[in-house]
């Protein structure tokens, strides 16, 4: 894996970023207050920090109860290791599926794949992972249904 280095102002923008993005109409404006730079420079990193791919991606988290989401699982998959790959990316396309992990497994707990999945209804939710399941013909998960949510935390990342 290739090492990256941040530079002083990259990882200024990069906690600024990481604290959330202001919503207003020129939220880079706002940032570039916060940190002392213009908004061009705060532009200009953030894309700098995609470009090395330190930064995947801008978006809203969705608190997907609190939307009325009631169908929420950790998919545990069990899944040959020579398609390990290939079934991860087929269902991290998934609509439904907001995080997708490869793991190690172990001889009580053979799964090596798990999958966060979101539908409206718990029945919406296990109708759309057995069609997975057929679709990529695999025979072997556990469904583990959410009871309830107590506490979401958003990462913390220490940037020295």
């Amino acid at each position: 894996m290739k090492e990256t280095f941040l530079t002083t102002l990259e990882k200024k923008v990069l906690l600024a970023l990481i604290e959330g993005i202001p919503i207003t109409s020129r939220p880079f404006l706002e940032i570039a207050n916060r940190c002392g730079l213009a908004e061009g420079d705060v532009i200009d990193i953030t894309k700098k920090l995609q470009g090395k791919g330190i930064i995947r991606r801008l978006g809203a988290t969705l608190r997907h109860n609190l939307a009325g989401y009631e169908g929420n699982a950790m998919v545990a998959w069990q899944v040959p290791e020579n398609r390990i790959t290939e079934v991860g990316k087929t269902l991290a396309q998934k609509h439904f599926i907001s995080h997708c992990y490869v793991r190690k497994s172990y001889p009580e707990w053979p799964y090596n794949l798990y999958t966060m999945c979101h539908a409206k209804t718990k029945e919406e939710l296990l109708k759309l992972i057995e069609k997975c399941a057929e679709e990529l013909n695999l025979s072997h998960y556990q469904i583990l249904l959410t009871k309830r949510e107590i506490r979401r935390k958003y990462a913390q990342y220490k940037i020295e």
